[in-house]
């Protein structure tokens, strides 16, 4: 994640300043996956506020700002401090792999990506919800993140839906707008 410090600073008003995460598109999402999901891996996950709020499903918050971690802990979750392009995972070891309203804030977001699908078993489902910058809002957003020094690098559906296609994974995008989510899901083995 390249904007790791001020999220570690920020980590103790973090939820009072970010909107509740809307549960129904990316639990529609997670319905996508061609296998129960029982374990998941919510990356840059920071506080846990996806994860707290998708219940039944054993998650794993990684994010790289330690003060973050610390704040997910407080709320029950395991967690992992990592890089989310870099995974500390086996393969084939969970079966969701979330990305919050943060994937605008990763570097290598092709990585990441690659990582999901590795990280994923056969019929897992990759879920990412962030913010479509060609519409008015994402602009000002784009603007916004830019000017208070954040290295952000916002994605519309279309582009990332068809990266991720381009790593095997079959998608959707069941959600558009400003806020959208868009979905992936691995192939199972045959």
């Amino acid at each position: 994640m390249s904007d790791i410090r001020p999220f570690h600073r920020f980590a103790r008003w973090y939820d009072l300043a970010m909107p509740t995460v809307d549960e129904t598109p990316l639990r529609e999402a997670l319905g996508l996956a061609e296998r129960p999901v029982r374990h998941g891996v919510d990356l840059a996950g920071g506080t846990g506020r996806a994860a707290s709020g998708l219940q039944h499903v054993e998650w794993t918050v990684v994010d790289a700002a330690r003060g973050m971690l610390t704040r997910a802990r407080q709320r029950g979750l395991d967690t992992v401090q990592a890089d989310a392009a870099r995974l500390p995972f086996r393969a084939e070891s969970v079966d969701a792999v979330v990305i919050v309203d943060a994937l605008h804030h990763v570097a290598d977001q092709d990585e990441l990506v690659r990582e999901a699908s590795r990280v994923l078993r056969p019929g897992g489902v990759f879920v990412v919800a962030d913010f479509d910058p060609d519409t008015v809002r994402g602009r000002v957003l784009t603007a916004a993140e830019h000017l208070i020094g954040f290295e952000s690098t916002f994605r519309t559906p279309t582009s990332l839906a068809a990266d991720v296609r381009r790593a095997g994974f079959s998608t959707l995008i069941p959600e558009g707008g400003f806020a959208y989510v868009v979905a992936g899901v691995k192939p199972s083995e045959r």
